[in-house]
């Protein structure tokens, strides 16, 4: 059976509609979810946190600290943080490592 399109009339105008959020729009939380889950799939590596999670033009923007190599003591660690570009529906758009740095170091990156 074939999907059923909505006629829209050439008197109905987008602004008469009322302003609904669609269904699958992401919230800050979900969003921090997703992006968090994209970048474990794609680089197999141990997440600390999430330290951003801001709505961009076109969906959110994820920013997960990883662990990259572990060393004794773990003051040793060497952390990266990785941004995640998602469109509103949650999907990948791109992502990038934005710097590597060593567990206390600061916020040197």
């Amino acid at each position: 059976m074939p999907a059923k399109r909505r006629v829209v009339r050439p008197e109905e105008d987008e602004a008469d509609r009322p302003i609904r959020r669609r269904a699958r729009e992401l919230t800050a939380a979900t969003a921090s979810e997703v992006g968090l889950r994209h970048i474990v799939d794609l680089t197999s590596r141990e997440v600390e946190s999430v330290t951003l999670v801001e709505p961009a033009e076109d969906g959110w923007v994820v920013v997960v600290e990883v662990v990259e190599d572990r060393r004794i003591p773990s003051s040793g660690d060497i952390l990266a943080l990785y941004e995640a570009d998602l469109d509103p529906e949650g999907n990948l758009l791109s992502y990038r490592r934005k710097g590597r740095y060593r567990r206390g170091s600061g916020d040197n990156v």
